[in-house]
């Protein structure tokens, strides 16, 4: 495939990228650093090496049959269906919530907003929803090449400027990290939780995918589109890197401690690059950090309409005959209240939300890990499309370990 066609086919690898950069790497990520250095570094790299297959089985699906993940479920049984949708329903307005609270952060203190976090979250949602409304798939498509490109650039720069940067290191300050600290494995759990995504992306991908096909006209091969989706997977997990490493050059060690209020948070985001680029990027890393989580919030937002819609066409049959657009509508409004609600009963704490939404989606992995494995390699599946013997060997040791640790979570959060 030449470097043209590569750039015609570019979109749900991009929109995947959109989901994933946003509350994993400009929070988690960079928690993770200014908590711990680099000691979990390699945690960082494993979480994106033993989730890889389970995404990659959205756009393979989509690419192979030419549906989305949700109609792999319901050929591999109604058990499926029916726990994909219980975990969709249980975390979708927290996983929004956690999203939004930041990027209201982000607004407030960049253009100097002193109003209720909670007016701020309802304006940036009713926002995106106008957006998807009007520009739908398309303003998505086109929107997240320039900003992914935009902070990609900044964060590489940002990191590479801030290795020379001296800090005054307090003793007293420097922690690292121990599994026989409950603290240090609950904020693990968080960390890998939405590192690089949650899992139930792999839908949002495979939905994705479905519309850029009808957008070209004709489906990509599957080794084109694996090969678009690699690109955006490869490049959130280097951006998540950047995250951490400049958490750790700048801030551990210090005794500075990243505020779990968003506005102040925002404030510290973006002092990191200030920091080490000089004050001139101020703005220009704004707009990055900014736009990249209201790309997120957008992205987010459409994706759980686009997944609510055949949800509901499948347990109510009979309502079939209302239009996928409207429907769309009708979810996105449900999922402004949802989210908005979750938002007021957490105001004190963006990061108690985020701590939260993240633990959920570590919580629900190793079943939506199986799923999905089950329906790329169960017999309604095209043999030919069916992932070999490397992608089967890494699916077995990730759904292990985020069995084994959510068995532990579980234990140390409610018996010990």
């Amino acid at each position: 495939m030449n470097i043209r066609g590569f750039l015609k086919i570019m979109g749900p690898g991009l929109l995947y990228a959109g989901a994933a950069i946003g509350v994993s790497h400009l929070v988690q990520s960079t928690r993770a650093g200014s908590s711990f250095n680099f000691d979990l570094l390699w945690i960082l790299i494993l979480a994106n090496l033993i989730k890889y297959p389970f995404f990659d089985y959205g756009t393979r699906y989509a690419t192979a049959t030419g549906k989305s993940l949700i109609d792999g479920y319901i050929q591999t049984g109604r058990w499926a269906m029916n726990l994909f949708t219980v975990l969709t329903v249980v975390s979708m307005f927290v996983i929004e919530a956690a999203i939004t609270v930041v990027t209201a952060g982000l607004f407030s203190y960049i253009f100097n907003i002193q109003i209720n976090t909670s007016y701020l979250a309802a304006f940036l949602l009713l926002l995106s929803i106008v957006i998807l409304a009007v520009g739908k798939y398309s303003v998505l498509d086109k929107l997240m090449k320039f900003i992914i490109i935009l902070l990609s650039v900044s964060t590489v720069v940002a990191v590479f400027a801030a290795m020379d940067i001296p800090k005054q290191i307090n003793p007293d300050f420097i922690i690292h990290f121990s599994f026989s600290n409950k603290a240090h494995v609950f904020f693990l759990i968080a960390f890998v939780g939405w590192m690089p995504a949650p899992i139930d992306v792999s839908v949002w991908t495979s939905l994705w995918n479905v519309e850029k096909s009808k957008e070209l006209g004709y489906r990509p091969s599957l080794k084109s589109a694996l090969a678009e989706f690699r690109f955006g997977y490869i490049g959130t997990a280097l951006l998540a890197i950047g995250f951490l490493a400049l958490g750790a050059l700048i801030m551990f060690g210090t005794g500075e401690k990243l505020s779990p209020n968003g506005t102040i948070f925002a404030q510290q985001l973006i002092n990191l690059y200030t920091k080490s680029i000089g004050h001139w990027s101020y703005w220009v890393i704004s707009i990055a950090a900014f736009t990249t989580m209201y790309s997120t919030t957008i992205t987010v937002i459409d994706a759980y309409a686009r997944v609510l819609t055949p949800l509901y066409s499948y347990y109510f049959p009979k309502n079939k005959s209302i239009k996928e657009n409207t429907m769309n509508l009708v979810w996105l409004f449900v999922m402004f209240l949802g989210t908005l609600s979750i938002i007021v009963f957490f105001a004190g704490s963006m990061r108690t939300m985020v701590d939260l939404a993240t633990t959920i989606s570590f919580v629900f992995s190793p079943a939506l890990a199986w799923i999905n494995f089950k329906v790329v390699t169960g017999k309604h599946f095209p043999k030919d499309a069916r992932p070999g013997l490397f992608l089967k060997t890494l699916s077995w040791i990730g759904i292990v370990f985020f069995t084994v640790f959510t068995i532990i979570y579980l234990i140390w959060r409610f018996l010990i």
